[in-house]
């Protein structure tokens, strides 16, 4: 199994020309969080938002207790939507 940090097989490390969703990570302030707390160097990249939104729903909780109080989801430099908060 992996484990939820890490990018399960979406496209993580081998990046693709057509991986361009991915999060953007805030504390409790507002602030951009360093991409590392993904558990990759440049934080996890996927080809589809759906894909984007799969891992975050396997670890948002990963997230939360790291210190990420909220995210966004960027298709290449466009929001497309958040922040969102990670707690109930």
């Amino acid at each position: 199994m992996t484990h939820p940090m890490e990018s399960g097989g979406f496209l993580g490390e081998r990046l693709s020309p057509n991986a361009v969703w991915r999060w953007r990570l805030h504390d409790a302030a507002g602030d951009r969080l360093p991409d590392e707390l993904t558990g990759t160097a440049n934080g996890p990249r996927f080809t589809s938002q759906s894909d984007a939104e799969t891992w975050l729903g396997e670890s948002w909780r990963d997230l939360a207790e790291a210190g990420v109080d909220s995210v966004s989801l960027l298709e290449g430099d466009r929001e497309v939507y958040g922040p969102m908060s990670l707690h109930a």
